[in-house]
């Protein structure tokens, strides 16, 4: 009889593609995969560890699954991804009940574990339960089994990261930049159109760096043109361009390719030149506020997203303040502003001037209240307009469908409702005019 596994999948869209990864391993040998976790034999929570609250996440998920195998709902627990790596004595010193820690660098071992697991306490000994093998060992492709719905799917072109911000945990965590090879990418991505994806979110930790360490110089622009000749996709979404290495060959790119969508994920984390020395990180408003207008020009109807963080060490008020007007001035179509996060292994950490827990916070909370107000004005100039969207469902208690804009990215952004006289299926692409604002999302009808 097979032995049933489910997974929670934590963090970003990278963790996702590697969660994927494993469970159509655990399925190609053998395992039953089920989306119920009870009643099954392993239940694997796949980690993040790169911030404090993502780590607070994944613990509190861990300990559900303790209480959930303390009254016989599951059978064992198995702990991977960026969590296992970083904390690997950790987990199973502090939560006895789990029963293997798997690094990212063994993902590839997922089905040795879960047998050895699975076979009884007797068996299993300090060597099976404490697997880590070379970062460089975790794949950068593979068949995969989509968590995603049907019609979009991400795919990872590089994993790790070089560019060492001094705030951040990933290099040590997934080491070294790699990029994949652009026949794999390709490769991977005609079977999942083939599959019935028509929307491809391409994710690494940073996408203008792909292809640097395979040819010297960044592919980006040619991987795009690529992926865009693949018949039956109808979007293309790229996700974390870093500022610095936004050239104009991949803003032209952008503009000039109808399936690339008009959607770039910039984080700037800051503007102030000092406090983006300090992150390691180039730049000054100037050179922000240059790039942003260049883009906006070129591509009049871009959607820009960025992610920013408040209370790095050192922080002034003047420097706070001098952020703050620059989210006034820039008008970011999205935005995501975290408390900095004093992660230990990090040079930031070790800065003697670190900003007080609650002046982070405030400053956050502040940010995103001006935020708001700037995406409510952006939203309500949508009315009238007509945009393309994919359908995501139906609510049978507004009779309404639901989906999301070219604008929006899953699980990230707002969504759209509208009505239809004639019926839709999930994965459809419709032309939708808007006529209406809820807050954050946009009520409209097919055309």
């Amino acid at each position: 009889m097979s032995k049933k596994v489910g997974m929670i999948s934590l963090g970003c869209p990278k963790n996702q593609v590697d969660g994927e990864i494993m469970l159509s391993k655990l399925a190609d040998n053998g395992f039953e995969i089920t989306n119920d976790v009870d009643g099954a034999d392993v239940v694997i929570v796949n980690t993040c560890g790169f911030i404090e609250d993502a780590k607070k996440e994944a613990i509190e998920n861990i300990l559900d699954m303790v209480e959930l195998k303390k009254e016989g709902v599951i059978r064992k627990i198995v702990v991977t991804g960026c969590l296992a790596e970083r904390y690997r004595d950790e987990v199973l010193s502090e939560i006895p009940e789990v029963d293997a820690v798997v690094g990212i660098g063994s993902n590839s071992d997922i089905c040795e574990v879960c047998e050895k697991v699975c076979g009884g306490e007797e068996d299993i000994g300090e060597e099976d339960i404490k697997t880590f093998g070379e970062k460089t060992c975790l794949p950068l492709d593979g068949k995969r089994m989509l968590t995603t719905p049907s019609y979009y799917a991400y795919i990872k072109i590089g994993e790790g990261c070089s560019n060492n911000c001094t705030y951040c945990a990933i290099p040590s965590i997934r080491g070294k930049y790699r990029s994949r090879t652009p026949e794999s990418i390709l490769e991977e991505a005609k079977t999942l159109v083939d599959g019935g994806v028509k929307e491809l979110i391409v994710v690494a930790q940073d996408t203008t760096r792909y292809g640097e360490d395979l040819f010297g110089k960044c592919a980006l622009p040619a991987l795009l043109t690529s992926l865009s000749k693949i018949e039956g996709l109808e979007w293309i979404r790229v996700l974390y361009l870093y500022p610095e290495r936004l050239s104009d060959e991949i803003i032209d790119t952008f503009a000039n390719n109808d399936k690339i969508v008009n959607y770039m994920d910039i984080p700037i984390q800051h503007c102030n030149s000092d406090i983006l020395r300090r992150m390691n990180r180039r730049g000054s408003k100037e050179e922000l506020t240059a790039l942003i207008t260049k883009i906006r020009e070129k591509i009049p109807d871009v959607v820009l997203r960025t992610t920013l963080i408040t209370g790095f060490p050192g922080e002034t008020e003047e420097q706070f303040s001098e952020l703050s007007e620059f989210v006034k001035e820039m008008k970011f179509d999205r935005l995501g502003c975290f408390a900095y996060s004093q992660e230990e292994g990090t040079p930031a950490a070790e800065f003697p001037d670190q900003v007080d827990e609650e002046i982070r916070k405030k400053r956050g909370e502040i940010i995103m209240e001006q935020q708001y107000n700037i995406f409510e004005k952006l939203n309500h100039d949508n009315i009238g307009k007509t945009m393309r969207c994919v359908v995501e469902g139906y609510d049978g208690y507004t009779d309404s469908y639901y989906g999301r804009t070219w604008r929006d990215a899953p699980d990230i952004d707002g969504s759209v409702s509208f009505t239809c006289g004639y019926e839709l299926n999930e994965g459809d692409f419709v032309d939708v005019e808007i006529f209406d604002v809820n807050e954050y999302d946009l009520i409209g009808e097919v055309i």
